[in-house]
């Protein structure tokens, strides 16, 4: 992991043959608290080392990538207000009630099934949350400050946000799949509340669809959610299927009220072929249509061949080929264009959890760029 998101930051820097485009990175030591695995024999798949290893890499990258990253540890939780944008009060209740209770009794307390809160689990979801929505923010005030004249030198239209627990399987409704908040779909929806962007579109290319996200979007004419993911495989949504009767014109593989949400299903065992051809033949080019103002990307990693839990075989490459948009594909590099035109930000969000930490040692020796 660290050296694919060591990679994907090399890439995310590139304008172009060779110019480089600031990022800034925001993470905090807070999201270490997030223990699921506390008192469980064998740990945990998504566990404190997922981070710990990213933030002991971090400082390679900054050595690599110099002025062109810029590392941003603000003391930003997220507000209630801000929440409610996306949960419901009953969804925000159930994890503040585990959450005091597993610091009370310093024991991990069940949100669902699989979503363990731990005793520094509320202070870990509010801080990743609150990176994400920080992150809008600053990405917004530096567009602005060129808008207005004033020459923000060197400041970044980029942000990757670092942090756990992940969030792309939070419903309005639930939590679920390790995910507490939908970290991601907080900052989409603060951009628009806040900045007043209007057109967001939301790429997923983790091996798992993302239900929370899709959930998110299912109603909403100016969101698009784009998914890559393994099928069969959890949480058993994201089929390609056709859009209900009412949205006809939609293709098929929509779904959602309007046809924002575009699914790609992949069979267990794809690897780059696959992978590539969902994002060139459907994906980029239905994100190019859209015409958003604005781009997240709920970027895990468990679609990588050495992740174990999982049956897809990507490679380094093909993340960074996404991040790319695509160089080889006319729409894809349409999409690129545009975003650099408009001045857009673009904002990543780290999900998926995922075994890479048996592996940590190879990733931290492995060579590339990518986010």
């Amino acid at each position: 992991m660290p050296g694919r998101l060591r990679l994907l930051l090399t890439l995310t820097t590139l304008n172009g043959a060779s110019t480089l485009r600031p990022v800034a990175l925001y993470t905090s030591p807070v999201c270490l608290q997030h223990d699921p695995g506390l008192l469980r024999f064998g740990g945990h798949p998504e566990s404190p080392a997922r981070l710990e290893g990213l933030l002991a890499a971090m400082r390679g990258w900054v050595r690599e990538l110099g002025e062109n990253l810029s590392v941003r540890q603000p003391e930003a939780d997220v507000t209630s207000e801000q929440l409610l944008r996306v949960h419901s009060e009953a969804h925000i209740r159930r994890v503040s009630d585990a959450c005091t209770r597993a610091k009370r009794f310093r024991l991990p307390m069940v949100i669902d099934g699989d979503t363990i809160a731990s005793p520094g689990t509320g202070a870990a979801a509010a801080r990743a949350a609150g990176l994400v929505v920080a992150a809008v923010d600053d990405m917004y005030m530096y567009m602005c400050m060129g808008m207005g004249g004033a020459q923000a030198a060197g400041e970044p239209r980029r942000a990757f946000v670092m942090v756990r627990p992940p969030g792309h399987h939070a419903e309005p409704e639930r939590p679920m799949g390790f995910c507490v908040f939908n970290n991601v779909m907080v900052g989409v929806a603060h951009a628009r509340v806040a900045h007043d962007v209007q057109r967001i579109a939301v790429l997923d290319f983790d091996v798992h669809h993302g239900n929370g996200d899709a959930a998110c979007a299912w109603s909403d004419p100016d969101v698009l959610y784009a998914s890559s993911h393994q099928s069969p495989c959890y949480p058993g949504t994201g089929d390609r299927t056709p859009a209900p009767r009412a949205a006809r014109r939609a293709a098929a593989g929509r779904a959602g009220r309007h046809g924002g949400i575009v699914n790609c299903p992949l069979p267990p065992g794809s690897g780059s072929a696959e992978f590539r051809s969902a994002w060139r033949e459907t994906l980029l080019p239905a994100v190019c249509s859209f015409a958003p103002d604005a781009v997240f990307i709920s970027a895990g990693f468990d679609a990588h061949a050495e992740d174990p839990l999982a049956g897809l075989s990507c490679n380094d490459d093909d993340f960074a080929w996404v991040q790319r948009c695509g160089p080889r594909s006319p729409p894809a590099r349409s999409v690129g264009s545009r975003a650099r035109r408009a001045n857009q930000p673009v904002g990543h969000g780290g999900d998926g959890g995922g075994g890479w930490q048996r592996r940590r040692g190879a990733h931290h020796q492995r060579s590339g760029g990518r986010l």
